[in-house]
């Protein structure tokens, strides 16, 4: 199952943020991502679905070289953001980070307080003149996360004291506070319940129609996705095998046998 073309749509004559061209992963031996080429459409939310171990994960964590981070892990071929090559050497991983954010399937709160896990990328990218910069950008970020009315009396508590979907929103508020343009998100409603799926949802509408970020997702929840994404791409194998809007995609034969009905 190699046709990229399945039930492709055009992309019409929005702005391209990310485009990748022959991109290949390797772990190793390990060919995990093999001829991916793909463009990212900005100010939307794009989504990747396929079964288990296909390369989703893979993939998103090549768009702020996160694998890099993995001494066996070779990317090779392009992906440009903004036309730029983030894999020039010089390139910097972690100023393309804060352009790049970037919130994992299980909340990973710093071991800091709910101020200072917010505060973070903003201090150590030097956004603030001043403390009331920082409290402002820190309230702003919270407000966007969906959680700054639940802590706001206890900014200075333990991040890793709330609960499992006030950690992955206090997740996303971090992950915002240093105004990324990309936003990749990786399950983040892994292990949620229904109310708290519920909150992902606005915090992504959010995301893309008011703040303007191109966010990207790997996603199960197919009624998650139904209501939020604008664009989705299906993986198999480590290969893009069908892309275009949700209700197209989904009817394709391809896609059913190899997402559907392994699942």
């Amino acid at each position: 199952m190699n046709d990229k073309n399945i039930m492709e749509s055009h992309m019409g004559t929005t702005a391209i943020k990310i485009s990748a061209r022959d991109v290949q992963v390797y772990y190793g031996d390990n060919h995990a991502i093999k001829d991916v080429s793909i463009d990212i459409e900005d100010k939307t939310v794009t989504a990747f679905i396929g079964p288990s171990g296909c390369g989703k994960s893979t993939f998103l964590r090549c768009l702020n070289r996160m694998n890099d981070t993995i001494d066996i892990c070779k990317v090779t071929g392009s992906i440009r953001i903004d036309d730029e090559d983030i894999y020039d050497r010089r390139v910097d991983p972690v100023q393309l980070r804060a352009k790049v954010g970037m919130v994992f399937q299980k909340p990973n709160p710093f071991p800091k307080s709910i101020y200072d896990n917010v505060a973070y990328g903003p201090r150590i990218h030097g956004l603030a003149q001043n403390k009331a910069d920082l409290d402002d950008i820190v309230e702003r970020a919270l407000r966007r996360g969906a959680i700054w009315n639940e802590v706001k009396d206890r900014l200075q508590s333990p991040g890793t004291g709330l609960s499992g979907g006030q950690q992955q929103r206090l997740c996303i508020a971090r992950a915002v506070a240093t105004e990324p343009e990309v936003l990749l998100m990786d399950e983040p409603a892994a292990g949620l319940i229904n109310a708290e799926i519920d909150e992902i949802d606005q915090i992504l509408r959010r995301l893309s129609k008011e703040m303007n970020i191109s966010v990207v997702i790997v996603e199960h929840r197919m009624e998650l996705l139904d209501s939020i994404a604008d664009r989705v791409m299906v993986m198999d194998a480590g290969q893009v095998i069908a892309q275009g809007e949700m209700d197209d995609v989904i009817k394709s034969p391809a896609v059913r046998a190899a997402y559907f009905e392994t699942t």
